[in-house]
Protein backbone atom coordinates (compact mmCIF):
# COMPACT_ATOMS: atom_id res chain seq x y z
CA UNK A 1 0.00 0.00 0.00
CA UNK A 2 2.97 2.38 0.41
CA UNK A 3 3.16 2.86 -3.37
CA UNK A 4 -0.58 3.58 -3.80
CA UNK A 5 -2.79 6.33 -2.51
CA UNK A 6 -5.87 4.38 -3.61
CA UNK A 7 -6.01 0.65 -4.34
CA UNK A 8 -9.30 -0.67 -5.72
CA UNK A 9 -9.66 -4.46 -5.76
CA UNK A 10 -12.59 -6.49 -7.10
CA UNK A 11 -15.05 -3.58 -7.08
CA UNK A 12 -18.55 -4.74 -7.97
CA UNK A 13 -21.55 -2.41 -8.16
CA UNK A 14 -25.14 -3.57 -8.51
CA UNK A 15 -28.54 -1.91 -8.50
CA UNK A 16 -31.15 -4.45 -7.47
CA UNK A 17 -30.45 -7.64 -9.43
CA UNK A 18 -28.44 -5.89 -12.16
CA UNK A 19 -24.66 -5.70 -11.78
CA UNK A 20 -23.18 -2.72 -13.68
CA UNK A 21 -19.51 -2.93 -12.64
CA UNK A 22 -17.93 -6.37 -12.62
CA UNK A 23 -14.95 -6.80 -10.29
CA UNK A 24 -12.59 -4.10 -11.55
CA UNK A 25 -9.10 -3.37 -10.18
CA UNK A 26 -7.03 -0.19 -10.44
CA UNK A 27 -4.62 1.88 -8.35
CA UNK A 28 -3.63 5.54 -8.14
CA UNK A 29 -0.25 6.63 -6.78
CA UNK A 30 0.23 9.90 -4.84
CA UNK A 31 0.37 12.81 -7.29
CA UNK A 32 -0.62 10.63 -10.27
CA UNK A 33 -3.26 11.44 -12.92
CA UNK A 34 -5.31 8.41 -13.97
CA UNK A 35 -8.03 8.71 -16.63
CA UNK A 36 -11.02 6.36 -16.64
CA UNK A 37 -12.35 6.53 -20.20
CA UNK A 38 -15.33 4.99 -21.95
CA UNK A 39 -18.77 5.71 -23.37
CA UNK A 40 -21.95 6.52 -21.45
CA UNK A 41 -23.12 3.44 -19.57
CA UNK A 42 -19.65 1.93 -19.32
CA UNK A 43 -19.57 2.38 -15.52
CA UNK A 44 -17.10 5.28 -15.21
CA UNK A 45 -19.18 7.74 -13.22
CA UNK A 46 -20.82 5.18 -10.95
CA UNK A 47 -17.33 3.86 -10.11
CA UNK A 48 -16.18 7.31 -8.99
CA UNK A 49 -19.39 7.98 -7.05
CA UNK A 50 -19.14 4.61 -5.31
CA UNK A 51 -15.69 5.42 -3.94
CA UNK A 52 -17.40 8.03 -1.75
CA UNK A 53 -20.61 5.96 -1.52
CA UNK A 54 -22.61 8.67 -3.29
CA UNK A 55 -24.39 6.28 -5.68
CA UNK A 56 -27.86 5.88 -4.17
CA UNK A 57 -29.24 2.36 -3.68
CA UNK A 58 -26.02 0.81 -4.98
CA UNK A 59 -24.89 -2.54 -3.60
CA UNK A 60 -21.08 -2.53 -3.32
CA UNK A 61 -18.52 -5.28 -2.79
CA UNK A 62 -14.75 -5.50 -3.01
CA UNK A 63 -12.21 -3.14 -1.43
CA UNK A 64 -11.11 0.46 -1.98
CA UNK A 65 -8.10 0.99 0.32
CA UNK A 66 -7.26 4.68 0.76
CA UNK A 67 -4.04 5.80 2.43
CA UNK A 68 -4.92 9.31 3.54
CA UNK A 69 -4.37 10.66 7.02
CA UNK A 70 -3.31 7.77 9.21
CA UNK A 71 -3.59 4.05 8.46
CA UNK A 72 -5.09 2.74 5.19
CA UNK A 73 -8.88 2.50 5.32
CA UNK A 74 -11.41 0.66 3.18
CA UNK A 75 -13.74 3.35 1.83
CA UNK A 76 -16.42 0.77 1.11
CA UNK A 77 -16.50 -0.41 4.74
CA UNK A 78 -16.07 2.88 6.64
CA UNK A 79 -18.92 3.92 8.94
CA UNK A 80 -20.88 6.85 7.51
CA UNK A 81 -19.61 9.23 10.21
CA UNK A 82 -15.96 8.53 9.36
CA UNK A 83 -16.63 8.63 5.62
CA UNK A 84 -18.26 12.05 6.01
CA UNK A 85 -14.97 13.36 7.36
CA UNK A 86 -13.17 12.00 4.28
CA UNK A 87 -15.55 13.55 1.75
CA UNK A 88 -14.40 17.02 0.78
CA UNK A 89 -11.39 16.97 3.07
CA UNK A 90 -9.25 14.07 1.85
CA UNK A 91 -11.16 13.14 -1.29
CA UNK A 92 -13.05 15.80 -3.25
CA UNK A 93 -15.16 15.63 -6.38
CA UNK A 94 -15.87 17.91 -9.35
CA UNK A 95 -19.21 17.05 -10.92
CA UNK A 96 -20.02 17.17 -14.62
CA UNK A 97 -22.70 19.87 -14.62
CA UNK A 98 -21.92 22.70 -12.16
CA UNK A 99 -25.30 24.39 -12.61
CA UNK A 100 -27.06 21.39 -11.08
CA UNK A 101 -24.32 20.59 -8.55
CA UNK A 102 -24.18 24.10 -7.09
CA UNK A 103 -27.00 25.29 -4.84
CA UNK A 104 -28.98 28.00 -6.64
CA UNK A 105 -30.11 29.58 -3.34
CA UNK A 106 -26.64 30.34 -1.92
CA UNK A 107 -23.85 32.57 -3.17
CA UNK A 108 -20.68 31.01 -4.52
CA UNK A 109 -18.68 32.36 -1.56
CA UNK A 110 -21.11 30.87 0.98
CA UNK A 111 -20.91 27.44 -0.65
CA UNK A 112 -17.09 27.39 -0.61
CA UNK A 113 -16.99 28.80 2.93
CA UNK A 114 -19.30 26.03 4.15
CA UNK A 115 -16.69 23.40 3.25
CA UNK A 116 -13.97 25.31 5.14
CA UNK A 117 -16.13 25.85 8.22
CA UNK A 118 -17.09 22.16 8.29
CA UNK A 119 -13.67 20.57 7.70
CA UNK A 120 -11.17 23.24 8.79
CA UNK A 121 -13.08 24.68 11.77
CA UNK A 122 -12.65 28.23 10.42
CA UNK A 123 -14.74 31.14 11.58
CA UNK A 124 -17.26 32.56 9.13
CA UNK A 125 -15.04 35.55 8.38
CA UNK A 126 -11.92 33.45 7.88
CA UNK A 127 -13.80 31.02 5.62
CA UNK A 128 -15.13 33.81 3.39
CA UNK A 129 -11.68 35.38 3.07
CA UNK A 130 -10.25 31.98 2.16
CA UNK A 131 -13.08 31.44 -0.35
CA UNK A 132 -12.20 34.69 -2.14
CA UNK A 133 -8.55 33.61 -2.30
CA UNK A 134 -9.52 30.20 -3.70
CA UNK A 135 -11.57 31.88 -6.43
CA UNK A 136 -8.56 34.08 -7.23
CA UNK A 137 -6.36 30.97 -7.43
CA UNK A 138 -8.68 29.50 -10.08
CA UNK A 139 -8.37 32.62 -12.23
CA UNK A 140 -11.85 34.12 -11.77
CA UNK A 141 -11.71 37.89 -12.34
CA UNK A 142 -12.91 40.12 -9.49
CA UNK A 143 -13.05 37.21 -7.01
CA UNK A 144 -14.52 39.29 -4.15
CA UNK A 145 -17.46 40.33 -6.32
CA UNK A 146 -17.91 36.86 -7.80
CA UNK A 147 -18.00 35.36 -4.29
CA UNK A 148 -21.18 37.38 -3.68
CA UNK A 149 -22.75 36.14 -6.94
CA UNK A 150 -25.22 33.28 -7.33
CA UNK A 151 -24.51 30.38 -9.72
CA UNK A 152 -26.87 31.67 -12.44
CA UNK A 153 -24.93 34.96 -12.52
CA UNK A 154 -21.71 33.25 -13.66
CA UNK A 155 -20.77 31.88 -17.06
CA UNK A 156 -20.30 28.13 -17.58
CA UNK A 157 -16.52 28.40 -17.29
CA UNK A 158 -16.76 30.52 -14.14
CA UNK A 159 -19.17 28.05 -12.53
CA UNK A 160 -16.76 25.22 -13.27
CA UNK A 161 -13.90 27.24 -11.76
CA UNK A 162 -16.03 27.89 -8.66
CA UNK A 163 -16.67 24.16 -8.32
CA UNK A 164 -12.95 23.48 -8.64
CA UNK A 165 -12.30 26.08 -5.92
CA UNK A 166 -14.81 24.32 -3.66
CA UNK A 167 -13.26 20.92 -4.34
CA UNK A 168 -9.76 22.19 -3.55
CA UNK A 169 -10.77 24.16 -0.45
CA UNK A 170 -9.29 21.59 1.94
CA UNK A 171 -6.38 20.59 -0.32
CA UNK A 172 -7.50 16.95 -0.74
CA UNK A 173 -5.10 14.09 -1.40
CA UNK A 174 -7.33 12.78 -4.24
CA UNK A 175 -9.56 14.67 -6.67
CA UNK A 176 -12.33 12.87 -8.58
CA UNK A 177 -13.08 14.90 -11.74
CA UNK A 178 -16.22 13.69 -13.53
CA UNK A 179 -16.28 15.09 -17.11
CA UNK A 180 -15.01 18.49 -15.87
CA UNK A 181 -14.88 20.10 -19.35
CA UNK A 182 -17.61 18.35 -21.36
CA UNK A 183 -20.10 21.24 -21.40
CA UNK A 184 -17.49 23.95 -22.05
CA UNK A 185 -16.29 25.73 -25.17
CA UNK A 186 -12.95 24.66 -26.62
CA UNK A 187 -11.04 27.72 -25.39
CA UNK A 188 -12.58 27.52 -21.91
CA UNK A 189 -11.88 23.75 -21.92
CA UNK A 190 -8.20 24.46 -22.55
CA UNK A 191 -8.15 27.01 -19.71
CA UNK A 192 -9.78 24.59 -17.24
CA UNK A 193 -7.37 21.84 -18.27
CA UNK A 194 -4.34 24.08 -17.70
CA UNK A 195 -5.85 25.21 -14.39
CA UNK A 196 -6.35 21.62 -13.17
CA UNK A 197 -2.82 20.63 -14.20
CA UNK A 198 -1.34 23.66 -12.42
CA UNK A 199 -3.32 23.15 -9.22
CA UNK A 200 -2.57 19.43 -9.23
CA UNK A 201 1.14 20.19 -9.44
CA UNK A 202 0.88 22.95 -6.83
CA UNK A 203 -0.95 20.83 -4.25
CA UNK A 204 0.63 17.47 -5.18
CA UNK A 205 -2.74 15.72 -5.26
CA UNK A 206 -3.73 12.68 -7.31
CA UNK A 207 -6.52 12.98 -9.89
CA UNK A 208 -8.98 10.37 -11.16
CA UNK A 209 -10.34 11.88 -14.40
CA UNK A 210 -13.65 10.49 -15.70
CA UNK A 211 -14.16 11.34 -19.38
CA UNK A 212 -14.94 10.19 -22.91
CA UNK A 213 -12.77 12.95 -24.44
CA UNK A 214 -9.67 11.22 -25.79
CA UNK A 215 -7.90 14.51 -26.57
CA UNK A 216 -8.33 15.49 -22.93
CA UNK A 217 -6.87 12.16 -21.78
CA UNK A 218 -3.88 12.46 -24.09
CA UNK A 219 -3.12 15.97 -22.89
CA UNK A 220 -3.72 15.53 -19.15
CA UNK A 221 -3.29 11.98 -17.85
CA UNK A 222 -0.29 9.80 -16.97
CA UNK A 223 -2.15 6.49 -17.23
CA UNK A 224 -5.47 5.46 -18.72
CA UNK A 225 -7.94 2.68 -17.97
CA UNK A 226 -10.56 1.93 -20.66
CA UNK A 227 -14.00 0.76 -19.48
CA UNK A 228 -16.62 -1.08 -21.51
CA UNK A 229 -19.87 -2.47 -20.08
CA UNK A 230 -18.57 -2.43 -16.52
CA UNK A 231 -15.19 -4.05 -17.25
CA UNK A 232 -11.74 -2.48 -17.53
CA UNK A 233 -10.67 -3.88 -20.90
CA UNK A 234 -7.29 -2.16 -21.19
CA UNK A 235 -5.00 -0.03 -19.06
CA UNK A 236 -1.49 1.36 -19.14
CA UNK A 237 0.53 4.48 -19.88
CA UNK A 238 -1.32 6.95 -22.10
CA UNK A 239 1.26 6.90 -24.90
CA UNK A 240 1.35 3.10 -24.90
CA UNK A 241 -2.44 2.61 -24.99
CA UNK A 242 -3.05 5.33 -27.57
CA UNK A 243 -0.02 4.42 -29.69
CA UNK A 244 -0.68 0.68 -29.84
CA UNK A 245 -4.17 -0.18 -28.51
CA UNK A 246 -4.66 -3.90 -27.92
CA UNK A 247 -8.41 -4.20 -27.32
CA UNK A 248 -10.91 -3.75 -30.21
CA UNK A 249 -13.02 -1.35 -28.10
CA UNK A 250 -10.01 0.91 -27.45
CA UNK A 251 -9.21 0.91 -31.17
CA UNK A 252 -12.83 1.81 -31.94
CA UNK A 253 -12.73 4.76 -29.52
CA UNK A 254 -9.49 6.07 -31.00
CA UNK A 255 -10.85 5.69 -34.56
CA UNK A 256 -14.04 7.63 -33.74
CA UNK A 257 -12.87 11.09 -34.79
CA UNK A 258 -15.30 12.68 -37.29
CA UNK A 259 -14.40 12.01 -40.93
CA UNK A 260 -15.21 14.31 -43.83
CA UNK A 261 -17.58 12.89 -46.45
CA UNK A 262 -19.49 15.71 -48.13
CA UNK A 263 -20.41 16.20 -51.79
CA UNK A 264 -19.40 19.39 -53.61
CA UNK A 265 -22.09 22.08 -53.94
CA UNK A 266 -23.58 22.73 -57.37
CA UNK A 267 -22.93 26.25 -58.66
CA UNK A 268 -25.94 28.50 -59.25
CA UNK A 269 -29.50 28.25 -58.01
CA UNK A 270 -31.46 30.36 -55.57
CA UNK A 271 -30.10 30.36 -51.99
CA UNK A 272 -32.16 28.40 -49.48
CA UNK A 273 -31.31 31.00 -46.82
CA UNK A 274 -29.77 34.43 -47.33
CA UNK A 275 -29.04 37.19 -44.81
CA UNK A 276 -27.78 40.70 -45.41
CA UNK A 277 -26.86 43.09 -42.59
CA UNK A 278 -28.76 40.83 -40.13
CA UNK A 279 -28.97 42.48 -36.73
CA UNK A 280 -30.61 41.21 -33.53
CA UNK A 281 -31.05 43.45 -30.47
CA UNK A 282 -32.23 42.56 -26.97
CA UNK A 283 -33.59 45.24 -24.59
CA UNK A 284 -31.72 45.45 -21.27
CA UNK A 285 -32.33 47.52 -18.13
CA UNK A 286 -30.42 50.80 -17.88
CA UNK A 287 -28.90 51.72 -14.51
CA UNK A 288 -30.11 54.67 -12.50
CA UNK A 289 -32.90 57.15 -13.09
CA UNK A 290 -32.66 56.92 -16.90
CA UNK A 291 -33.76 53.29 -16.77
CA UNK A 292 -37.22 54.38 -15.62
CA UNK A 293 -38.03 55.85 -19.02
CA UNK A 294 -36.05 53.88 -21.59
CA UNK A 295 -34.33 50.52 -21.81
CA UNK A 296 -30.84 50.01 -23.11
CA UNK A 297 -29.84 47.74 -25.95
CA UNK A 298 -27.65 44.66 -26.23
CA UNK A 299 -26.62 43.85 -29.79
CA UNK A 300 -26.50 40.03 -29.99
CA UNK A 301 -25.83 39.81 -33.75
CA UNK A 302 -24.11 42.67 -35.54
CA UNK A 303 -24.70 43.03 -39.27
CA UNK A 304 -24.25 39.39 -40.37
CA UNK A 305 -24.05 38.53 -44.08
CA UNK A 306 -24.26 34.91 -45.27
CA UNK A 307 -26.07 32.61 -47.68
CA UNK A 308 -26.68 28.85 -47.93
CA UNK A 309 -27.07 27.16 -51.31
CA UNK A 310 -29.05 23.94 -51.94
CA UNK A 311 -27.08 20.96 -50.64
CA UNK A 312 -24.61 23.18 -48.77
CA UNK A 313 -23.59 23.17 -45.10
CA UNK A 314 -22.71 26.49 -43.47
CA UNK A 315 -20.94 26.03 -40.15
CA UNK A 316 -21.18 28.69 -37.45
CA UNK A 317 -18.46 28.32 -34.83
CA UNK A 318 -17.70 30.32 -31.70
CA UNK A 319 -17.82 30.25 -27.92
CA UNK A 320 -20.94 30.50 -25.75
CA UNK A 321 -22.27 34.05 -25.94
CA UNK A 322 -20.83 34.64 -29.42
CA UNK A 323 -24.30 34.97 -30.99
CA UNK A 324 -24.48 31.56 -32.73
CA UNK A 325 -27.80 30.46 -31.24
CA UNK A 326 -29.33 33.93 -31.62
CA UNK A 327 -28.41 33.84 -35.30
CA UNK A 328 -30.09 30.44 -35.63
CA UNK A 329 -33.27 31.62 -33.85
CA UNK A 330 -33.46 34.64 -36.12
CA UNK A 331 -33.01 32.40 -39.18
CA UNK A 332 -35.92 30.26 -37.92
CA UNK A 333 -38.12 33.36 -37.66
CA UNK A 334 -38.32 33.08 -33.87
CA UNK A 335 -36.67 36.45 -33.08
CA UNK A 336 -37.35 39.93 -34.34
CA UNK A 337 -34.48 41.17 -36.44
CA UNK A 338 -33.28 44.04 -38.58
CA UNK A 339 -31.81 43.76 -42.05
CA UNK A 340 -32.74 41.29 -44.76
CA UNK A 341 -33.43 37.60 -44.11
CA UNK A 342 -34.96 35.45 -46.85
CA UNK A 343 -35.94 31.77 -46.94
CA UNK A 344 -36.19 30.47 -50.52
CA UNK A 345 -36.59 34.08 -51.67
CA UNK A 346 -39.34 34.95 -49.15
CA UNK A 347 -39.24 36.99 -45.95
CA UNK A 348 -40.65 36.07 -42.57
CA UNK A 349 -43.99 37.84 -42.06
CA UNK A 350 -44.07 37.49 -38.23
CA UNK A 351 -47.04 35.16 -38.13
CA UNK A 352 -49.85 33.81 -40.27
CA UNK A 353 -50.17 31.24 -43.02
CA UNK A 354 -47.23 32.67 -44.95
CA UNK A 355 -44.83 31.91 -42.09
CA UNK A 356 -46.36 28.44 -41.66
CA UNK A 357 -45.30 27.44 -45.16
CA UNK A 358 -41.79 28.78 -44.51
CA UNK A 359 -41.56 26.76 -41.31
CA UNK A 360 -42.09 23.59 -43.32
CA UNK A 361 -39.00 24.51 -45.35
CA UNK A 362 -36.87 25.00 -42.22
CA UNK A 363 -36.71 22.50 -39.37
CA UNK A 364 -34.44 22.30 -36.33
CA UNK A 365 -32.56 19.53 -34.49
CA UNK A 366 -31.65 20.52 -30.94
CA UNK A 367 -28.58 19.77 -28.84
CA UNK A 368 -30.08 17.44 -26.22
CA UNK A 369 -32.58 14.94 -27.65
CA UNK A 370 -33.70 13.82 -24.20
CA UNK A 371 -35.02 17.29 -23.30
CA UNK A 372 -36.33 18.12 -26.79
CA UNK A 373 -38.51 14.98 -27.08
CA UNK A 374 -41.64 14.83 -24.93
CA UNK A 375 -41.47 11.86 -22.53
CA UNK A 376 -45.29 11.60 -22.62
CA UNK A 377 -45.53 11.13 -26.39
CA UNK A 378 -44.97 7.94 -28.34
CA UNK A 379 -42.58 7.74 -31.30
CA UNK A 380 -45.53 7.89 -33.67
CA UNK A 381 -46.83 11.07 -32.02
CA UNK A 382 -43.40 12.71 -31.88
CA UNK A 383 -42.32 11.98 -35.44
CA UNK A 384 -45.74 12.60 -36.96
CA UNK A 385 -46.48 15.79 -35.03
CA UNK A 386 -45.33 18.08 -37.87
CA UNK A 387 -47.87 16.53 -40.23
CA UNK A 388 -50.77 17.71 -38.05
CA UNK A 389 -49.77 21.27 -39.06
CA UNK A 390 -48.24 20.77 -42.50
CA UNK A 391 -50.32 17.80 -43.69
CA UNK A 392 -53.71 18.13 -41.95
CA UNK A 393 -55.61 16.34 -44.74
CA UNK A 394 -53.57 13.15 -44.47
CA UNK A 395 -55.33 10.11 -43.03
CA UNK A 396 -54.04 8.37 -39.92
CA UNK A 397 -52.73 5.51 -42.05
CA UNK A 398 -50.91 7.91 -44.37
CA UNK A 399 -49.30 9.71 -41.43
CA UNK A 400 -48.19 6.41 -39.96
CA UNK A 401 -46.68 5.37 -43.29
CA UNK A 402 -44.82 8.71 -43.55
CA UNK A 403 -43.54 8.30 -39.98
CA UNK A 404 -42.21 4.81 -40.72
CA UNK A 405 -40.58 6.13 -43.88
CA UNK A 406 -38.83 8.95 -41.97
CA UNK A 407 -37.70 6.54 -39.25
CA UNK A 408 -36.35 4.12 -41.83
CA UNK A 409 -34.38 6.98 -43.44
CA UNK A 410 -32.52 7.57 -40.15
CA UNK A 411 -31.82 3.89 -39.54
CA UNK A 412 -34.64 3.02 -37.14
CA UNK A 413 -36.88 0.23 -38.37
CA UNK A 414 -39.54 -2.06 -36.91
CA UNK A 415 -37.38 -5.09 -37.65
CA UNK A 416 -34.81 -3.74 -35.18
CA UNK A 417 -37.35 -2.25 -32.75
CA UNK A 418 -40.61 -4.23 -32.56
CA UNK A 419 -43.65 -2.01 -31.89
CA UNK A 420 -41.44 0.99 -32.72
CA UNK A 421 -44.25 3.53 -33.11
CA UNK A 422 -45.68 2.71 -29.67
CA UNK A 423 -42.41 3.20 -27.81
CA UNK A 424 -41.38 6.23 -25.71
CA UNK A 425 -38.09 8.25 -25.84
CA UNK A 426 -36.70 6.79 -22.60
CA UNK A 427 -36.61 3.35 -24.25
CA UNK A 428 -33.84 4.51 -26.63
CA UNK A 429 -30.16 5.37 -26.26
CA UNK A 430 -28.85 8.92 -26.71
CA UNK A 431 -27.83 8.34 -30.31
CA UNK A 432 -31.16 6.69 -31.13
CA UNK A 433 -33.05 9.61 -29.57
CA UNK A 434 -31.10 12.01 -31.78
CA UNK A 435 -32.12 9.92 -34.79
CA UNK A 436 -35.75 10.30 -33.65
CA UNK A 437 -35.25 14.07 -33.53
CA UNK A 438 -33.84 14.04 -37.08
CA UNK A 439 -36.77 11.89 -38.30
CA UNK A 440 -39.21 14.38 -36.73
CA UNK A 441 -37.54 17.17 -38.72
CA UNK A 442 -37.42 15.19 -42.00
CA UNK A 443 -41.05 14.11 -42.10
CA UNK A 444 -42.28 17.47 -43.48
CA UNK A 445 -39.67 17.33 -46.29
CA UNK A 446 -37.72 20.50 -45.44
CA UNK A 447 -35.04 22.15 -47.57
CA UNK A 448 -32.90 23.30 -44.63
CA UNK A 449 -32.11 21.83 -41.22
CA UNK A 450 -30.80 24.04 -38.43
CA UNK A 451 -28.50 21.76 -36.42
CA UNK A 452 -27.89 23.26 -32.96
CA UNK A 453 -24.93 21.35 -31.44
CA UNK A 454 -26.42 18.08 -32.74
CA UNK A 455 -23.65 15.81 -31.38
CA UNK A 456 -22.19 17.60 -28.35
CA UNK A 457 -24.26 15.51 -25.91
CA UNK A 458 -23.20 12.21 -27.51
CA UNK A 459 -20.28 9.82 -27.03
CA UNK A 460 -17.54 9.85 -29.64
CA UNK A 461 -18.60 6.65 -31.40
CA UNK A 462 -22.27 7.71 -31.46
CA UNK A 463 -21.24 11.18 -32.64
CA UNK A 464 -19.48 9.65 -35.63
CA UNK A 465 -22.59 7.61 -36.47
CA UNK A 466 -24.91 10.65 -36.31
CA UNK A 467 -22.56 12.77 -38.43
CA UNK A 468 -22.37 9.95 -40.97
CA UNK A 469 -26.18 9.83 -41.03
CA UNK A 470 -26.42 13.60 -41.64
CA UNK A 471 -23.84 13.37 -44.43
CA UNK A 472 -25.79 10.53 -46.11
CA UNK A 473 -29.10 12.38 -45.83
CA UNK A 474 -27.58 15.49 -47.39
CA UNK A 475 -26.31 13.52 -50.38
CA UNK A 476 -29.55 11.59 -50.88
CA UNK A 477 -32.08 14.37 -50.21
CA UNK A 478 -30.12 17.47 -51.24
CA UNK A 479 -30.59 19.03 -47.78
CA UNK A 480 -28.89 22.22 -46.69
CA UNK A 481 -27.61 22.60 -43.13
CA UNK A 482 -27.01 25.57 -40.86
CA UNK A 483 -24.66 23.88 -38.37
CA UNK A 484 -24.21 25.62 -35.00
CA UNK A 485 -21.33 24.25 -32.92
CA UNK A 486 -18.24 25.05 -30.89
CA UNK A 487 -16.54 21.82 -32.04
CA UNK A 488 -13.99 22.62 -34.74
CA UNK A 489 -13.63 18.92 -35.65
CA UNK A 490 -17.36 18.68 -36.42
CA UNK A 491 -17.05 21.77 -38.64
CA UNK A 492 -14.13 20.15 -40.50
CA UNK A 493 -16.17 17.00 -41.11
CA UNK A 494 -19.46 18.60 -42.14
CA UNK A 495 -19.16 22.15 -43.47
CA UNK A 496 -18.53 23.56 -46.93
CA UNK A 497 -18.29 27.15 -45.65
CA UNK A 498 -17.74 28.45 -42.12
CA UNK A 499 -18.26 31.72 -40.30
CA UNK A 500 -16.48 32.48 -37.02
CA UNK A 501 -18.42 34.56 -34.48
CA UNK A 502 -17.41 36.41 -31.35
CA UNK A 503 -19.45 38.94 -29.37
CA UNK A 504 -22.15 38.94 -32.05
CA UNK A 505 -19.83 39.82 -34.93
CA UNK A 506 -18.57 37.66 -37.80
CA UNK A 507 -14.78 37.86 -37.56
CA UNK A 508 -13.89 35.56 -40.44
CA UNK A 509 -15.71 33.55 -43.10
CA UNK A 510 -15.00 31.48 -46.19
CA UNK A 511 -14.38 27.89 -47.35
CA UNK A 512 -13.79 25.57 -44.41
CA UNK A 513 -10.31 24.43 -45.47
CA UNK A 514 -9.04 28.00 -45.92
CA UNK A 515 -10.50 29.36 -42.68
CA UNK A 516 -9.41 26.46 -40.46
CA UNK A 517 -6.08 25.61 -42.13
CA UNK A 518 -4.91 29.19 -42.67
CA UNK A 519 -6.89 31.44 -40.32
CA UNK A 520 -6.19 35.16 -40.57
CA UNK A 521 -7.93 36.41 -37.40
CA UNK A 522 -6.21 35.84 -34.01
CA UNK A 523 -9.45 34.56 -32.47
CA UNK A 524 -9.85 31.92 -35.19
CA UNK A 525 -6.26 30.82 -34.63
CA UNK A 526 -7.02 30.54 -30.91
CA UNK A 527 -10.09 28.37 -31.58
CA UNK A 528 -8.21 26.05 -33.93
CA UNK A 529 -5.26 25.75 -31.53
CA UNK A 530 -7.59 24.95 -28.59
CA UNK A 531 -9.31 22.22 -30.63
CA UNK A 532 -5.98 20.44 -31.05
CA UNK A 533 -5.41 20.14 -27.28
Amino acid sequence: MSASLLQVEGLRIAFGDKEVVHGIDFAIAPGEKLALVGESGSGKTVTALSLLRLAQNARLSGRAMFEGEGAPRDLLALPERELRAVRGKEIAMIFQEPMTALNALYTIGDQIAEVLELHQAMSSREAHEAAVQLLADTGIPEPARRARAYPHQLSGGQRQRAMIAMALACRPRLLLADEPTTALDVTVRAQILELLAGLQHKYGMAVLLITHDLNLVHRFADRVAVMENGFIVEHGAVDTVFGAPQHPYTRRLIDSRPTRDVAPVAIGGEPVLEAKALRVIYPVPRPGFAGWFRKGEFVAVQGADFSIAPGQTLGVVGESGSGKSTLALAALGLLKHQGSLQVAGRRWAEGGASDRSLRRLMQVVFQDPFSSLSPRMTVEEIVGEGLTVHGPRLTTAARRARALEALDAVGLGEAQFPALLARYPHEFSGGQRQRLAIARALIVEPKLLVLDEPTSALDVTIQKQVLGLLQRLQRELGLSYLLITHDVEVIRAMAHEVIVMKDGAILESGPVDRVLDAPTHPYTRQLVAAALL
